[in-house]
């Protein structure tokens, strides 16, 4: 048996977002979001179900933490929503939602559960969203004051605070991919996505002003690209273009305090609007942060076509051969190394002495089974897959002080919808019974032992980069 321990006062949690799981999407003054407006349009989520409701988290949210606290879970990272506090996005506070959050909150400090508050994870109000969104440097101002609002409502609550989740997913819903606000606007692209980096910016330069003793970082998504065909030299050329697309084009900017000179040359030279940058913009952008909060899942495909616009490729879920790896319920491919890569592509390339993993899961097409228990063995393999590369990179030296898994429970999956299922703890939601899987037993016997053991570990432990 192979015994895998970690650090001393390594961080074991788990990962929530508040449109997700909420529900009560129009209760005690929240005003209506994004999320809100584009899933109450038929046909804009697979399953046709919205987050009216989702795991109701607004209502049992004692029930839930009560759970995690006999699991011994340590860490419970869940976003506050700007519509719930500020239901025009600007003005007057909701103080129905500041008791909400705090109770939230104080309910995990009675477990002895840190929490990590995201101050947003893509549910802008939507009045916001009529004055033009993220495409109007006004909201700059309007993120900032918000941002200082939750600092002075929740930072003796709080002990570390994200600003933003995956800034490339906010900017999802510019380019064709369904999610909120859905204009499919590329030319709005890079300067929506300048006015995020900014407000990243602006939060961090605001939360250090405070004087909380917290800690203040980011949560960004690594996608690891891979040629789709490796033999094709053009797969392989597209595919360094593209991973710039996902990873450098959010990090040199928030890093490094510049844009990455290579793929801005690419859009323009596609005829992509490029962003109106100000004087000092990029200063601001780069602003020091206490940890990295790393995101990734699954690898991704690089097929290059000429009439792909603007870059020139199509980014797949799946490679040529694909019969290769074992695929999630989601249709993502588990690659022995991608982890680690992606763990990897930050410590080597970017100025970060404390990386938290911030999200890790599997979808699963999980049930209750005839003995009243959730068996979810695929999740469990994938979690294992996750930490024994984990487990390699800290033993090579990369300073990775935290996980946490997403997800808590099973949540609305954006425009996927309730049928897609990452929780640790399985949603009947007809009743809305909770039932804590396999997986999460699993995980709270890794918790208790600060590591686990593997018997076999397979392909899971091999490869190199």
């Amino acid at each position: 048996m192979n015994r895998y321990d970690f650090p001393k006062d390594f961080l074991w949690g788990t990962a929530s977002s508040s449109y997700q799981i909420e529900g009560a999407w129009n209760e005690d003054g929240k005003g209506e979001s994004i999320w809100d407006r584009l899933v109450h349009i038929q046909g804009n989520v697979a399953d046709n179900t919205t987050g009216d409701v989702a795991a109701d988290f607004y209502h049992r949210y004692g029930e839930d933490i009560d759970t995690m606290g006999k699991l011994g879970y340590q860490s419970f990272l869940y976003t506050i929503s700007w519509p719930r506090i500020l239901p025009k996005g600007v003005g007057e506070v909701n103080r129905k939602g500041v008791e909400y959050y705090r109770s939230v909150f104080q309910k995990c400090r009675e477990h002895g559960i840190r929490t990590m508050a995201v101050l947003y994870h893509w549910d802008l109000p939507q009045a916001l969203q009529d004055r033009g969104g993220w495409a109007n440097r006004e909201i700059v101002t309007w993120f900032t004051d918000y941002a200082n609002i939750c600092y002075q409502e929740f930072g003796d609550l709080v002990d570390d605070w994200i600003t933003f989740v995956e800034p490339l997913s906010v900017l999802f819903g510019f380019n064709g991919s369904g999610y909120a606000p859905a204009h499919n606007d590329y030319h709005e692209f890079l300067q929506a996505g300048h006015h995020v980096f900014l407000c990243h910016g602006e939060a961090v330069k605001a939360f250090r002003k405070t004087g909380l003793g917290s800690r203040i970082g980011i949560k960004i998504s690594l996608h690891m690209m891979r040629p789709y065909d490796p033999e094709c030299a053009a797969d392989r050329e597209k595919t360094e273009l593209i991973s710039m697309s996902y990873n450098d084009y959010i990090m040199d900017p928030i890093l490094k305090g510049s844009y990455t000179e290579k793929l801005m040359e690419a859009y323009a030279a596609a005829g992509v609007k490029m962003p109106e940058v100000e004087a000092g913009d990029m200063e601001t952008i780069c602003q020091p942060v206490d940890f990295f909060g790393l995101n990734t899942y699954n690898p991704h495909y690089v097929e290059a076509d000429k009439k792909a616009w603007p870059l020139g490729a199509n980014v797949l879920l799946e490679r040529k051969p694909n019969y290769e790896y074992p695929r999630t319920d989601h249709r993502w491919l588990m690659e022995e190394t991608c982890f680690y890569d992606a763990i990897h592509y930050v410590y080597d390339n970017y100025p970060v002495d404390n990386i938290i993993v911030t999200e890790s899961g599997c979808a699963s097409n999980d049930w209750k089974d005839c003995d009243g228990k959730v068996h979810d063995p695929n999740r469990i393999t994938y979690l294992k897959n996750d930490l024994l590369q984990i487990h390699r990179a800290i033993q090579e030296g990369v300073p990775i002080t935290g996980y946490h898994i997403w997800s808590y429970h099973d949540n609305f999956e954006w425009i996927d919808g309730l049928g897609t299922r990452f929780g640790l703890v399985y949603i009947d939601y007809k009743t809305l019974e909770r039932t804590p899987k396999d997986s999460a037993y699993w995980y709270a016997e890794v918790i208790k032992h600060n590591g686990f053991e593997v018997e076999h570990p397979g392909f899971f432990e091999k490869g190199g980069r």
